[in-house]
């Protein structure tokens, strides 16, 4: 019996930890499932990613969202947008603004803390 996820990238130059390799990655519910020859594996959605190069998302240790204060620079919105559009899975805030948003009192004022 063939396994079936939700989406499967097929034939993409997958780099990760082991190095670089063509491979097939299977997606469920938002998460990857499997990396691996998936050839007899079906999915809602297949797409071919030969030629292309899958790499795991990336953090960036310093962000300057400008927000509050040199908003017309960048925002929180326009920051985190970006920032998905390139790949990038999580940020670390490096606060130049006024007032520095260094604190969780601080930051409340902008976000709700949830």
């Amino acid at each position: 019996m063939s396994q079936s996820f939700d989406v499967i990238l097929r034939s993409g130059t997958v780099v990760n930890q082991d190095g670089e390799g063509v491979r097939d990655i299977a997606v469920s519910n938002g998460r990857i499932a499997a990396i691996g020859p998936l050839g007899r594996a079906s999915a809602a959605e297949v797409i071919d990613c030969k030629g292309l190069h899958i790499l795991p998302g990336v953090i960036d240790t310093q962000v300057h969202f400008r927000e509050p204060g040199q908003t017309h620079k960048e925002d929180l919105e326009t920051g985190s947008r970006s920032a998905v559009m390139g790949g990038v899975t999580a940020v670390f805030e490096m606060p130049n603004t006024d007032p520095l948003t260094v604190s969780e009192q601080s930051a409340s004022r902008l976000l709700p803390i949830r």
